[in-house]
């Protein structure tokens, strides 16, 4: 019978092919030590987030249209699913660690809040103004989840390439070439961590320790620019025949066609470097086609009286709640359904402010609205 040494050994073949700048196995670093198992490293951590409760979250999250009439309009829970496809796609072609690629790409969204972007505008608004002057983002939050909410209250103990891929994964500030920053440990991460925290500008500027975490960080982009326009189109926004001539000559008009167009760009341009680029011409038709969308979907995304609508009802729950915590109301749902829930170190290490933005932060489209329908 084979026993689980020979068993792993099998599992590490799949390491065997992969190029010189690859992170593999043998590279993680958690922080905290774990028996090890038949898994490679990064593999697990992909069993880690896909059997979080964050992770199923996802299901009931807007991506970019909340309340959408449509059923096929994309989730939360699509997004990173295509962002794992293309980032996986990638690596393999380029001879990179395909499982650090997928755990970074399923958990780089987790830290989202109802309302997609906009409603994490309302909570970066409530956060600065009641906890402290810290800014709210999502991809901070993705790690404070796995980091301190999740489970809890206690640590997933991702590796530090996973957790910093999550952090630095924000694909909505683009570029033409992306270079590993490959000196990093988990003091690098926090204080990066903390600095974002105090100044949001800071986001912009960080960049991933793997070629792997690179490649997550422009698919992030593929896995939304085209999907949108599909989705747009479905819901009658607008006629995707508009589009600007260089994205249809470069990328195309489908997201079948976009995805795939910079996909081999990005393949034919970054094989045998220590750094992923595009071509000149797909990264400008790539830029033009995120200002297109920006003019064209997001700005119209969401209506002015649904804006005023999300905001009270975010903003009354943090009343809510607010007035629950001063008053020690053990009847309410921020204590039934969560602090009850949590770990004694999470509840004495966290301010009440936090431990509501948490909560918000955390829920579902539809959660939320219940909550507000229930104590409006």
């Amino acid at each position: 019978m084979i026993d689980n040494k020979k068993i792993k050994k099998i599992m590490l073949k799949s390491e065997r092919n992969l190029c010189k700048y690859a992170c593999k196995s043998k590279d993680a670093v958690r922080e905290y030590v774990q028996d090890e198992d038949i898994r490679l490293e990064f593999a697990r951590d992909v069993d880690k987030i896909i059997h979080s409760s964050c992770y199923t979250r996802y299901m009931s999250k807007t991506q970019v249209f909340v309340e959408p009439i449509n059923d096929h309009i994309s989730t939360r829970m699509t997004h990173v699913q295509y962002v794992s496809k293309a980032a996986r796609t990638i690596a393999r072609a380029l001879e990179l660690n395909e499982d650090l690629c997928e755990a970074i790409a399923l958990g780089h969204d987790v830290g989202h809040t109802p309302y997609g972007h906009f409603g994490e505008s309302i909570l970066n608004k409530i956060s600065k103004t009641y906890n402290s002057g810290k800014c709210f983002a999502h991809n901070l939050n993705s790690v404070r989840v796995f980091k301190i909410t999740e489970k809890k209250g206690e640590s997933t103990n991702l590796t530090l390439q996973v957790l910093d891929g999550i952090m630095c994964h924000n694909g909505e500030f683009i570029q033409e070439k992306y270079t590993p920053n490959r000196n990093k440990t988990f003091e690098t991460l926090y204080k990066e961590y903390n600095e974002c925290l105090n100044d949001e500008e800071k986001i912009k500027r960080l960049v991933p320790m793997t070629l792997e975490g690179c490649v997550v960080r422009i698919s992030d982009i593929i896995g939304y620019i085209g999907k949108d326009i599909d989705d747009a189109n479905r819901l009658g926004i607008f006629n995707k025949e508009t589009l600007p001539e260089n994205v249809k000559k470069y990328l195309g008009t489908e997201n079948t066609q976009i995805m795939n167009s910079i996909i081999l760009d990005i393949i034919k341009n970054s094989y045998n470097k220590g750094y992923i680029s595009m071509s000149k011409e797909v990264y400008e038709a790539v830029k033009t086609l995120k200002k297109f969308n920006y003019e064209n979907i997001y700005y119209q995304a969401i209506k002015e009286e649904d804006r005023l609508r999300y905001t009270k009802t975010i903003e009354t729950l943090y009343g809510v709640y607010s007035r629950a915590l001063d008053l020690e109301d053990k009847e309410n749902d921020i204590y039934k359904e969560y602090l009850n829930q949590m770990s004694e170190d999470y509840i004495k290490n966290n301010s009440d402010s936090q431990k509501i933005i948490d909560y918000i932060s955390g829920m579902t489209d539809n959660y939320l609205q219940r909550q507000y329908e229930k104590y409006k």
